[in-house]
């Protein structure tokens, strides 16, 4: 009769034995799929885009088409992972670019910061970086300069406050030389020799603020239309300034992870008074068809801001369009921008400039003007080719 084997450390059964290597391998494998999904994490994370808001007027949002080059520059840099975010939806610029923003026509920045307007756009978007170009239509309407600068502190304090890694590149702001306003330049070259020093005493290691100079170079005469709103030319400086200061910043931001990746709730553009007034009609030629609407941006006594929206509202893409309304009051157009507009007598005739004459169906681009005068909301008739 055979003895039983004893079971001790070196006299192990070899079912045992086979039972002990395969639970070591199995652990080897657990421990080596952990070790995966822990590396994986990162990976995760970087996927969330660098969200991007360009913050202004007109400038920025009336086409705005800066930011059209900006986000077409940056893709081509290898700058891909990023998010151009705003309540204000994209203009038509001709090229095909991320173009949410909050650029509102006609806004003031002393008035976007009396009326606490930036939370609600920052809390709809949660940006990481804000591209600010800011000012100009305080300076033409004389805001002075420690109130506008008082105004970006404001909102740099709101910004923080929605995300305390905030990196904020303020622009020391284009010329402001229109025609009608000969004491504009002075006043604007009195706001950007205050920004740098305003900058220093504002920025932190947190949340640092860059100052990106858009001023110098920049010449009125062949940048702009109008003194104001920049052209083909100007659209080009001004991305061109952004792009290394803005990449520059790319390469230290951590996207927050508390944004919302639900579609945001389109905000009221900010204007001088009180509640603006529409009205719209269209006009077709066979498939192709565009419809405008205009708005009365500002009013003041003795003069007003209005702007028109153009929305290709046909089944095939438009390559131009003319627009034409009528006052009745005898408003007379003293500047625009964003189209080629004449006037004779009440009847007001807009073209489309280069860039926004190019619309898919269903997409819209402005232009806006500044006027003499009570403004009325006329008709619009719009034909698209």
């Amino acid at each position: 009769m055979s003895t039983p084997l004893e079971h001790s450390p070196g006299n192990v059964r070899p079912e045992g034995a086979h039972m002990r290597r395969l639970v070591v391998a199995l652990a080897a494998v657990i421990a080596a799929a952990a070790a995966t999904v822990f590396m994986a994490l990162p990976n995760a994370s970087a996927a969330t885009p660098v969200r991007i808001m360009p913050l202004g007027d007109s400038i920025t949002g009336n086409p705005g088409c800066w930011r059209a080059l900006l986000w077409q520059a940056l893709q081509n840099g290898g700058y891909t992972n990023i998010d151009f975010v705003g309540t204000q939806p994209p203009q038509g610029c001709g090229i095909a670019y991320d173009g949410d923003g909050e650029g509102h026509g006609g806004a003031l920045v002393t008035d976007v910061a009396n009326q606490n307007l930036l939370p609600g756009w920052l809390s709809a978007t949660h940006p990481d970086i804000v591209l600010m170009h800011f000012g100009t239509n305080d300076v033409w309407s004389n805001r002075s300069t420690d109130t506008i600068l008082a105004a970006y502190s404001k909102l740099v304090d709101q910004m923080r406050a929605s995300n305390p890694a905030m990196r904020v590149l303020v622009a020391q702001i284009i010329p402001v030389d229109p025609p009608s306003c000969p004491e504009c330049a002075a006043r604007t070259v009195a706001l950007n020799n205050a920004i740098p020093g305003w900058a220093a005493g504002k920025t932190t290691a947190a949340s640092p603020i860059t100052v990106v100079d858009q001023w110098t170079g920049w010449s009125s005469a062949t940048d702009t239309g109008d003194g104001v709103h920049p052209n083909d030319s100007g659209i080009r400086k001004m991305a061109d300034k952004w792009y290394p200061p803005l990449t520059r910043a790319l390469g230290g931001v951590q996207p927050s992870p508390s944004a919302s990746s639900a579609s945001p709730s389109r905000s009221p553009s900010a204007s001088p008074s009180a509640s603006a007034s529409a009205s719209s009609a269209s006009a077709s030629s066979g498939s192709a068809a565009c419809a405008a609407t205009y708005k009365v941006v500002g009013q003041w006594p003795g003069g007003f801001q209005g702007e028109v929206t153009v929305r290709n509202s046909g089944s095939k893409a438009i390559t131009a369009w003319t627009t034409r309304f009528t006052y009745a009051a005898g408003e007379l157009v003293q500047q625009s921008w964003g189209t080629t507009l004449t006037q004779s007598g009440a009847t007001v005739t807009a073209v489309n400039a280069p860039w926004n004459g190019a619309l898919a169906p269903n997409a819209t681009t402005t232009y806006g003007f500044i006027g003499s005068g009570t403004s009325g909301t006329p008709a619009v008739t719009c034909t698209g080719s």
